[in-house]
């Protein structure tokens, strides 16, 4: 399945999802009186005043279930958790730690590429909702990212052009080093006491690669297809503790 399409389709699912949920929560959120019998009726404000947060509201963790889908999908994908600190319903420091999986083989290349790799990012996001007594949130972000993928490179056997024997094109272990950053947008909706279900979009632009002899890494663990920028998503199950 064409990846561009299988970004596609998720966003959309979970788009309508979130998207439902927080207008749900937001109407009854609203409240709204009667009008009396010759009064003429003033339509109460949307938001409740926010009450005072704490500096730390609390933590939570997650995990994301996208990249579980696209591995079964596109042949490559990550298991991914995250642990978030809550500043004042406001700022949410959060660290996310995963292992990145590629088991693919190239049609017209017949080159197989082959990793099981951990990554690391770290940031933070903003929550912009102004009704934060909902604990539904609209959020932007910042993360910077980092991996040091070993992997597998494999085709077709080559024939020595001196002594015209076979030589097996087969290479283990290769070591390639890579850091990005990526541009977070996301929703969060409040489920049922402390379960929460959040969707982000991100753009991803890579900063920095050490590249081995043979040339760049198909894949990078929590970046993806490897090229200077990339776009990902995440579907986070939520649990604050």
């Amino acid at each position: 399945m064409n990846e561009k399409k299988t970004y596609g389709f998720i966003y959309l699912i979970f788009s309508l999802f979130l998207t439902s949920n927080l207008c749900q929560a937001q109407v009854q959120n609203s409240t709204q009186t009667e009008p009396q019998r010759g009064i003429q009726y003033v339509a109460p404000t949307v938001y409740k005043q926010n009450k005072d947060f704490k500096l730390f509201e609390g933590m939570a963790i997650g995990i994301d279930v996208v990249g579980a889908v696209m591995y079964k999908l596109a042949n490559y994908g990550q298991l991914e958790g995250q642990l978030r600190i809550n500043l004042k319903e406001t700022y949410f420091p959060v660290a996310e730690l995963g292992i990145g999986h590629c088991d693919h083989t190239d049609d017209e290349t017949n080159l197989h590429f082959k990793t099981n790799s951990p990554y690391m990012k770290i940031g933070c996001d903003i929550n912009f909702n102004k009704d934060k007594n909902s604990k539904n949130r609209i959020y932007g972000g910042l993360r910077y990212a980092f991996t040091s993928c070993k992997f597998d490179l494999s085709g077709n056997d080559q024939e020595d052009p001196i002594w015209h024997t076979i030589v097996p094109f087969s290479y283990r272990n290769m070591s390639t080093k890579a850091s990005w950053i990526e541009l977070v947008f996301g929703l969060e909706a409040k489920i049922y006491k402390t379960f929460h279900v959040g969707w982000s979009a991100r753009y991803k632009m890579r900063i920095s690669q050490t590249t081995p002899e043979l040339g760049e890494a198909w894949y990078l663990p929590g970046f993806g297809r490897n090229d200077t920028h990339n776009f990902g998503a995440t579907f986070n199950l939520i649990l604050d503790i």
